[in-house]
């Protein structure tokens, strides 16, 4: 039986560290890196595939998340397709700026699952926060604070728009964008609590002690918002 929508929400206000990754990281089985990401502090992991996938292929590759997020009492989501959130058994789904409007998505996956969005400017911040009931996500990413070959031809946002974030957002948000172990710091000192992370924990020789670095460089007196 999946969580309620007040345990998930509850697992989303204590997260701070978002792992993203596609079905096949680097062509290899995802449990491994995954196994990893979790045991070094990731709460919440997302399937993100960029070449087209049928359902059947998504919902397969879908699996180890799944199995890896209920493991460790994680949430797992997937991006850009809330039609198959119950079929892949994810907690939610990541939509953009471009993709369907969240109220759209939310009608998808039903009342118990959440939803998140990404900004890039301080209108997509302020729109977000100022949204109303199921036209407001439940979370959101901002940046990208570093342009990133994740998101080609997205320019950066730059640090500028965290410190917005920070002042104006009254839900969890997640920096995103080129951030890594070398320049976590940055973001916390900008105002940050929360990142987003793709290549930092994917391609580091130790996915373990990555995850661990950068869960401990969020640690921080003040409280999460």
């Amino acid at each position: 039986m999946g969580l309620s929508r007040s345990q998930r929400l509850d697992r989303l206000e204590r997260a701070t560290l978002y792992f993203v990754c596609e079905g096949r990281p680097l062509g290899h089985d995802p449990a491994p890196l995954l196994e990893a990401a979790l045991r070094g502090g990731a709460d919440i992991i997302q399937l993100r595939e960029k070449a087209p996938r049928c359902a059947e292929e998504l919902i397969a590759l879908a699996d180890p998340f799944r199995r890896a997020a209920a493991a460790h009492e994680a949430l797992f989501i997937l991006n850009d397709r809330p039609d198959l959130v119950d079929a892949c058994g994810a907690d939610g789904v990541h939509v953009g700026q471009e993709d369907m409007p969240v109220a759209e998505a939310r009608a998808a996956i039903g009342s118990d699952a959440i939803v998140g969005l990404s900004t890039h400017s301080p209108g997509q911040v302020r729109a977000a926060v100022l949204a109303h009931d199921d036209d407001r996500p439940d979370q959101i990413s901002v940046g990208p604070v570093w342009a990133t070959p994740t998101k080609q031809g997205r320019p950066a946002a730059g640090i500028g728009l965290l410190g917005l974030a920070a002042r104006e957002a009254d839900l969890p948000w997640f920096a995103i964008g080129g951030v890594d172990t070398e320049n976590v710091a940055e973001v916390v000192v900008a105002g940050a609590r929360r990142i987003v992370v793709v290549r930092a924990i994917r391609d580091a020789p130790d996915p373990e002690a990555a995850a661990r670095t950068l869960k401990a460089a969020l640690t921080h007196e003040a409280p999460v918002r």
